[in-house]
């Protein structure tokens, strides 16, 4: 039984943010310059402020242990970065106490872990001796490191004049090669282009292999199924569930679909012939976040005032640039009843749609006579990728359909 190499036991950590508030409500540039001015001469404060405690990580306990490949996800402001930070020892808690057995090399965000007067050579030699090793041990890793960065060219120039893609290519060789036990990313990777971002995963996925224990910070859900066995869900600074990726991912994915558009009206109103639009999963439980394995489903409810035989219930799928992905056109004298009513579900099929943010335009069509009810650009909804075959191509183009095709030795 693996042992555990992170131990982390009722961890918080708080900030304290000052809120300053001008007079007035207004804060111009004069009034900047004036109090720069009077406080030469009455140093103080010269305007109104307040100050609050902000937990960024409230009773966080977790262990991890040796080999373990460990995702977190969670909306922005989670908590996220701060945890890293602090199992990085950048940050100290405020409550609480982690204990780490091993070295640690972590990747957290442009600037942190290099000296930037020293060049690129020099940094390598300087962070292989903050994880312990000495000369020789650097020297057999240093011909891999500046190969997989790239940025041999530049080797001996200091790192304050690399472009932040040159910094994160040099940081992560570093980080990654030197032989750390525990290795920490935070989503710093995405300063990079797609072709390295590749490269880093391939090589995250033989740290991992190699029994080396991984923590990876990323918004990309492909790429946690991918990567990591186990995740942590950060909600508010808490861990709101930890457990194996796909059971985490599923839960991320019910928890973010609780704020919902929604559009309802009452029966009888004028013109509107859509009386409650909704996307919903097949139960018709109200969703908003979808992995590209689940139906998707909307519910559209109808009161057709203005009814004639010939009314068409049109509905047209666009992506995020707004481009046609389908259209959907069906006779309303096939569906509705006599009360010139009805509730409808229309399904969409799993893995059909590609990953990626989609909305819909829906509308009560007359042909060549009357459009009713138009409804533009409405019920934003998101398919992740939760391990697809393109997981690894995450953040790339490959159109907005899964297609359905077969290929046969002839």
């Amino acid at each position: 039984m693996s042992k555990p190499v992170i131990t982390v036991e009722n961890l918080s950590k708080s900030f304290t943010l000052q809120h300053q508030q001008p007079v007035g409500g207004y804060l111009a540039l004069r009034d900047v310059l004036t109090d720069k001015v009077k406080s030469i001469f009455k140093p103080g404060k010269n305007r109104d402020s307040t100050t609050e405690l902000f937990w960024a990580l409230k009773d966080v306990s977790f262990e991890v242990n040796q080999g373990d490949r460990i995702g977190i996800i969670g909306r922005n402001g989670a908590g996220k970065s701060t945890l890293l930070k602090i199992l990085s020892r950048i940050v100290a808690p405020t409550q609480g106490k982690i204990t780490i057995q091993g070295r640690v090399a972590s990747l957290l965000e442009v600037g942190t872990g290099f000296h930037p007067e020293l060049t690129g050579r020099e940094n390598i030699f300087l962070n292989g001796a903050i994880l312990g090793m000495n000369k020789a041990e650097i020297k057999s890793k240093f011909d891999e490191i500046v190969d997989f960065s790239g940025v041999e060219k530049f080797l001996d120039t200091p790192v304050k004049r690399f472009s932040s893609g040159m910094y994160v290519r040099l940081a992560f060789a570093v980080a990654a090669h030197l032989e750390p036990e525990i290795l920490i990313i935070d989503e710093v990777l995405a300063v990079g282009d797609a072709e390295f971002q590749k490269k880093c995963l391939g090589k995250m996925d033989d740290v991992s292999k190699s029994g080396r224990t991984l923590l990876f910070v990323s918004h990309q859900m492909g790429t946690i199924s991918k990567l990591c066995s186990k995740s942590i869900l950060m909600v508010n600074g808490s861990v709101a569930k930890y457990d194996s990726t796909p059971l985490v991912i599923d839960y991320y994915l019910q928890y973010s679909s609780n704020q919902i558009e929604k559009i309802e009206r009452q029966d009888g109103f004028s013109g509107n012939h859509f009386r409650a639009i909704q996307m919903t999963d097949k139960n018709l439980f109200p969703k908003q976040e979808y992995s590209f394995e689940d139906e998707i489903s909307v519910m559209v409810k109808l009161t057709l005032p203005d009814y004639h035989p010939a009314l068409e219930l049109v509905m047209r799928l666009v992506d995020k640039n707004k481009n046609a992905v389908f259209t959907i056109l069906e006779k309303i004298d096939s569906l509705i009843s006599s009360t010139k009513r009805v509730d409808l579900l229309v399904t969409i099929p799993s893995n059909f749609l590609t990953p990626g943010r989609y909305s819909w335009m829906m509308c009560i069509n007359h042909p060549m006579v009357k459009l009713f009810d138009l409804q533009d650009d409405i019920l934003p909804f998101n398919v992740v990728d939760t391990g697809s075959k393109f997981a690894m191509y995450e953040g790339d183009s490959y159109g907005n359909v899964f297609a359905n095709y077969s290929i046969n030795k002839i």
